[in-house]
């Protein structure tokens, strides 16, 4: 058996479609089967299905490696912090404000902020290469999403800093200088 694909434009949706374009082949020929009648978007959705797939998978994983990312920077800033309470304690009897002490925390989440994506990006720059296959209409060392990417990282690492370096501020300097 031979077989042919019939690809028909027409002006709106046509109920009975199927029936009428049957009908025009038996005129053309008798022998002529017409089967799986379908729109351009439904071969098109089905022939992207397995794209969109991968695609959903990779966005799931990037999102989770963001949420690992930025639970994994607050437990080390808070770690710290809570490492260096005496310390805290110290720098607010000294006289030092909350605003000196919060942005000594934010400091260290910054540096380590701007290591991490630094390495991220560049180790990233070069993985794109093993990734053109799966990327459309984006070139693999794209400035916009390297910079994008950059942006959002340092964002959610230092509102992962900020809430550790805020309890640095409320530390009592009395029980801080207590304790061990």
């Amino acid at each position: 058996f031979e077989s042919a694909t019939l690809i028909a434009r027409t002006g709106s949706v046509i109920a009975d479609l199927p029936r009428r374009l049957s009908r025009e082949a038996a005129l053309v020929d008798p022998a002529i089967r017409v089967r799986d009648v379908a729109t351009v978007e439904d071969m098109l959705s089905k022939e992207l299905a397995g794209t969109r797939f991968n695609m959903s998978l990779l966005v799931a994983f990037a999102a989770l490696a963001l949420v690992l990312a930025t639970v994994g920077l607050y437990g080390v800033i808070a770690y710290s912090v809570s490492q260096r309470t005496r310390e805290m304690g110290i720098r607010l009897a000294l006289g030092a404000g909350e605003p000196e002490v919060l942005r000594l925390v934010m400091s260290q989440g910054a540096r380590l902020t701007v290591l991490g994506v630094s390495f991220g990006l560049a180790v990233a720059s070069g993985l794109t290469r093993l990734m053109q296959g799966m990327l459309y209409g984006v070139s693999p060392l794209d400035p916009m999403t390297f910079v994008m990417v950059g942006v959002v990282l340092a964002l959610v690492a230092l509102v992962a800093t900020y809430f550790p370096a805020r309890r640095a501020t409320r530390v009592d300097p009395v029980v801080a200088l207590r304790a061990e």
